[in-house]
């Protein structure tokens, strides 16, 4: 249906509670709670989704069995070691393959709610697990939703598919579910690997398998990058790519981490630039994807004072009109705020009082690092799909 737009919400998402740990849902809740106050989710074409758990047939077609059957069993062994669980990144939990199996079922949801036509856009706030491996957790992440939900479009028949990785870290394991896969272009803008988990991977010259080449890109930004740099190397890459490459669908994870008051990382974008972000995205869907954008969350650990708002204005854009950063956070929600997480800053607007520049890449002048960071990710990428890396018009 042109314009109407899928929200997947239950309240059973919130049972991907690690316990004392940095991914803790009250964010989520108080993002809904959020958009729900702000009339976001009463919006004219908004239909709110109730997910099922994803089955083991959609799990596996991204996951080993005997993972899963790790993830089963593990809150019943406390010393169970191995496939990355039992860790502090990785704490096991009372439910714990049931909560992360939702989360797949949530952004499945929302895929197939736009592959099938029935709206346009859609999102899952509380999706977002991209660096869970195929027999592995890593990074606070299970199971892996996003490749769950592109694996599930691909079986449909989907043969381009784009995800563009906004989150603070290497979106690694959806990387490596496509690396060989030249139906999906993996595009990751985060701080460089070389400074931020996950350590290993995220540079610019993995640009896809032998029969994938050009369709895994990179952006490592150097820590303290700020909004005009980081919509610079945007700019400078994305769109590019995403024109050469044509896709059917946009999928977008959308983690809030990158901000400058996230306490995991060193980027230092306001929640204006991210609202920016989220802007461009959907203007991209709309010019090559007919519309079709499929958004997550993902990282964010300024529970209060970041991610509620940037996925506020997430659901806004993705559901009709952008807010306007200047809309104050109404007075009931600073209470449920200032409830769940005591001592915490809860801000009053939607705004960081950031006017987010407009500045253009050029090439030739002395760079700085974001500008090495943009030229090293053209230089590798851009001759693949046939775009002049020096060319600003490519």
């Amino acid at each position: 249906m042109d314009g109407a737009t899928a929200v997947v919400w239950d309240e059973a998402l919130l049972a991907y509670d690690m316990g004392d740990h940095p991914l803790n849902p009250v964010r989520v809740e108080l993002t809904m709670a959020l958009a729900r106050e702000l009339g976001v989710l009463d919006r004219p074409g908004v239909r709110v989704i109730t997910p099922a758990p994803a089955d083991e047939a959609a799990l596996t077609r991204v996951h080993d069995p005997n993972y899963l059957s790790a993830v089963r069993h593990a809150p019943m062994d406390p010393f169970l070691t191995g496939w990355g669980l039992n860790t502090s990144d990785n704490p096991v939990f009372d439910g714990m393959h049931e909560a992360s199996a939702r989360i797949c079922g949530a952004t499945l949801a929302a895929a197939e709610a736009v592959w099938s036509g029935d709206v346009t856009r859609a999102v899952n706030v509380a999706g977002g697990l991209h660096h869970a491996m195929a027999a592995r957790a890593a990074g606070f992440c299970v199971y892996n939703d996003p490749a769950v939900a592109i694996t599930r479009l691909l079986d449909r028949g989907a043969e381009r598919i784009a995800y563009v990785d906004t989150d603070v870290h290497h979106g690694d394991g959806v990387q490596a579910a496509f690396w060989d896969d030249p139906r999906v272009l993996t595009v990751s803008l985060h701080e460089t690997p070389l400074a931020l988990f996950p350590y290993a991977t995220g540079f610019p010259d993995e640009v896809g398998g032998k029969d994938a080449e050009g369709t895994a890109v990179n952006i490592a930004l150097p820590p303290g990058t700020d909004d005009a740099g980081w919509h610079r190397a945007f700019d400078a890459v994305v769109p590019s790519v995403l024109r050469a490459y044509r896709p059917q669908l946009l999928f977008s994870q959308c983690g809030a981490d990158a901000h400058r008051l996230d306490p995991l990382a060193d980027l230092r974008l306001s929640v204006d630039g991210q609202r920016a972000a989220y802007i461009k995205m959907r203007a991209l869907a709309d010019e090559l994807c007919d519309g079709r954008w499929v958004a997550t969350g993902g990282g964010g650990y300024a529970l209060v004072e970041v991610v509620p708002r940037a996925w506020t204005h997430l659901l806004a854009v993705a559901t009709g009109d952008p807010l306007d950063p200047r809309t104050p956070t109404p007075q009931s929600w600073r209470a449920l705020a200032a409830e769940r997480c005591p001592g915490t800053d809860v801000p009053d607007d939607l705004t960081d009082g950031v006017t987010v520049p407009a500045e253009k890449w050029q090439p030739g002048t002395t760079p700085d690092p974001v500008d090495k960071a943009i030229l090293a990710t053209r230089n590798a990428v851009f001759p693949l799909h046939g775009l002049d890396p020096h060319d600003p018009r490519d």
